[in-house]
């Protein structure tokens, strides 16, 4: 098992051990990759596997559910993580070894396969279930009990990891939109093998935490791992338990931002600053942004807020951040109702800002100090396993957050091309088609490019009609519906009495099937060519009740958590009462004036 030893005298920086800024420096560089490879993966997973950067051509919805498992994995992980530490090989030495297992899946994201992609995702689970668990718990033992500086000195690490992401959102989304997707995998990975660079030089100032005890000679560590544990210890136990459902529906809705939220940016909302159109993935970089700006602020209010004399446990603050979260859901409403208000329409870049706003604010309020709490609660024993058990929850939050981001998608209509490549080339015209870096003026189908229509959709004498949008050609002429969807579609349009006065409306993509495209044969024959579309308006509704169900059921949560607030209170036996007698003389110093 490993420790969170009692520190020793060390070197310290800003009032904090040196061993800190080596940890913040490695986690930094380790989030760069996770957030950098994370804000492109739900975006490659959903783009045409046909397109002129291709991916791996999976529908919203499908791509939704395999970033739920990912991010659900990733997390889970932490506690075979946990349970290696505590038990083998301390955890020190686990997050070298994650370290190195999350070097070698980021540089194979690089290499654009399929065969590739899925390896590398199976690597960088493993090694975040390694290091993620072992690096958060190895800052709470730089701190002796009781020390004020431990939520400090958590925050300073958040705003590392923040850092990290910051950059990654800018920098490997810049790079994979004009690159490619692949280059962007690849900056993140040269960003984890420099956090491995930083983790390695800075052993020197880690040598009296993160140690494997099972071979301590010191009694009472001996002592420690042996003992049963006490009724309080038990009780703790029980209360950080119950912590952990906070942290799962704090996450199942915070989650929406690599996954739902970052769908909903690509398409839903208007990204142009002038004439530049801000990559989607860009916009994942906001939340690390402000926590950059406002971690200090927020640790210096509850610091306030405490001195005060009002009411600042750990509870507390996770439940407030619990419900401003929430709370930043409202805008997202605000952002689906902008969007539905016109055909084909979109929302303000503005409602994205202050949603992201609101769950940074909450996360600054609940992640930090839910770190920082179960060091203070779990057993030493158990000290990692409890860490790894909190980064599960974390990660079944993000597979409840997949869950309620598939419930946002509706099932596609789906159809094949009949009509040939003259009357195709009717409704589309000459395009400038990119080849090979190569601007040219031709017609799509010849080069076996995606193509899509905006369309009018609406019944007449109980039959889909397909008219142009803007225009008056015929555009159901050039496919025909699969069954199952005619029947689906018929529906869906009495449902919503659709006429030609008042349509429904849909983009009707036509993509070429990905193993035909390979074939050199097949080029321009206009053959193979699936279509797909949904109903705009039926899809605006669906994500404008997902957005409002995760406002309404986080707040309530938070609020009945206030409720009970006294009665878990009790379970943690004065954790934190004492907190406050050691470095006052320094608080505010540490942050503050860094």
């Amino acid at each position: 098992m490993s420790a969170i030893t009692s520190p020793q005298e060390e070197k310290s920086l800003f009032g904090h051990p040196m061993g800190l800024y080596v940890l913040f420096f490695t986690e930094m560089w380790e989030r760069f990759s996770y957030y950098g490879m994370r804000g492109l993966l739900i975006l490659y997973i959903a783009t045409s596997a046909t397109a002129n950067d291709p991916g791996l051509g999976w529908t919203t919805k499908d791509a939704i559910w395999i970033y739920g498992w990912y991010t659900m994995l990733v997390y889970v992980m932490a506690i075979p993580g946990g349970i290696i530490a505590d038990k083998w090989l301390g955890q020190k030495k686990t997050v070298m070894v994650g370290g190195i297992l999350l070097c070698a899946g980021h540089g194979i994201l690089a290499i654009p396969t399929k065969a590739a992609f899925f390896t590398g995702l199976a690597l960088i689970i493993l090694g975040v279930g390694c290091l993620k668990p072992n690096i958060s718990t190895m800052v709470g033992g730089l701190y002796k009990p009781g020390d004020i500086r431990r939520d400090k000195g958590f925050t300073i690490f958040y705003i590392g990891i923040n850092i990290g992401a910051f950059l990654a959102g800018i920098i490997v989304g810049i790079v994979a939109s004009k690159y490619g997707w692949h280059y962007g995998f690849g900056l993140a990975g040269i960003g984890m093998a420099l956090g491995q660079v930083v983790y390695i030089m800075g052993q020197k100032h880690l040598k009296h935490v993160g140690n494997f005890i099972g071979k301590s000679e010191d009694p009472e560590v001996i002592a420690a791992a042996k003992k049963p544990l006490t009724k309080i210890e038990k009780d703790r136990v029980i209360v950080l338990l119950l912590s952990f459902l906070i942290i799962i529906v704090f996450w199942a809705a915070f989650e929406q931002a690599g996954g739902l939220m970052n769908l909903y940016t690509d398409v839903k909302v208007n990204r142009f600053l002038g004439s530049w159109e801000v990559p989607a993935a860009v916009f994942q970089s906001l939340n690390a942004g402000y926590i950059i700006i406002f971690g200090t602020s927020i640790a210096g209010f509850w610091v306030w807020w405490r001195r005060k004399g009002r009411e600042a446990s750990s509870l507390f603050k996770m439940a407030v951040g619990t419900i401003i979260m929430g709370i930043g859901f409202v805008f997202m409403m605000f952002a689906s109702k902008e969007a539905s208000s016109e055909n084909f329409g979109q929302a303000a870049m503005v409602w994205i800002f202050l949603a992201y706003l609101f769950h940074t604010i909450g996360e600054l309020c609940t992640s930090p100090v839910s770190l920082s709490f179960i060091t203070k609660l779990a057993p030493l024993k158990y000290a990692s396993i409890m860490m790894g058990i909190y980064f599960a929850a974390t990660g079944f939050g993000n597979k409840l957050a997949g869950l309620i981001g598939e419930s946002s998608q509706i099932e596609a209509h789906e159809g094949v091309l009949l009509s040939g490549i003259d009357e195709m080339n009717t409704y589309t015209g000459l395009i400038d088609i990119v080849i090979d870096k190569d601007t040219i003026s031709d017609y799509p189908i010849l080069h076996d490019k995606n193509i899509e229509f905006r369309s009018d959709v609406y019944l007449n004498d109980g039959a889909p009609v397909f008219i142009e949008h803007e225009g008056t050609g015929n555009l159901g002429e050039l496919f025909e519906l699969n069954s199952e969807s005619r029947t689906a579609l018929i529906a869906e349009l009495q449902d919503y009495e659709a006429s030609a006065d008042n349509p429904m409306h849909a983009k009707l993509l036509f993509e070429k099937d990905e193993e035909a495209v390979k074939v050199e044969a097949n080029k321009g024959d206009g053959k193979d060519y699936s279509m797909s579309f949904v109903l705009e308006e039926t899809q605006n509704k669906q994500e404008y009740k997902t957005f409002m169900f995760i406002t309404i059921f986080t707040v309530a949560f938070g609020l009945l958590l206030i409720l009970f607030l006294k009665k878990l209170k009790k379970l943690t036996h004065g954790a934190e009462d004492n907190e406050g007698t050691m470095h006052e003389e320094t608080e505010g110093f540490e942050l503050a004036d860094n």
